[in-house]
């Protein structure tokens, strides 16, 4: 007898992101799975008081974000 088990991660990330899978190459170590992001997210940073002044930061500045992530986990809910 073969029993599926629906596997759901456990995880302390507060950044997370919805998205779609869009391809998946798979090889014989490691896969490269590709996501299409479907809903906007909410992501938060720190950086030093004086980079936020050099920035001139304020509440509803149009910034970019660049993402510097190890890892990128996906995970089913």
């Amino acid at each position: 007898m073969i029993i599926k088990r629906r596997y759901t991660m456990k995880h302390g990330a507060r950044n997370t992101i919805t998205a779609k899978v869009i391809s998946i190459k798979k090889d014989e170590i490691m896969s490269l799975i590709k996501y299409e992001v479907v809903l906007p997210a909410e992501m938060a940073s720190v950086i030093t008081t004086e980079s936020a002044e050099a920035l001139d930061l304020k509440v509803g500045d149009e910034v970019k974000l660049a993402v510097k992530a190890v890892h990128v986990m996906p995970y089913k809910e």
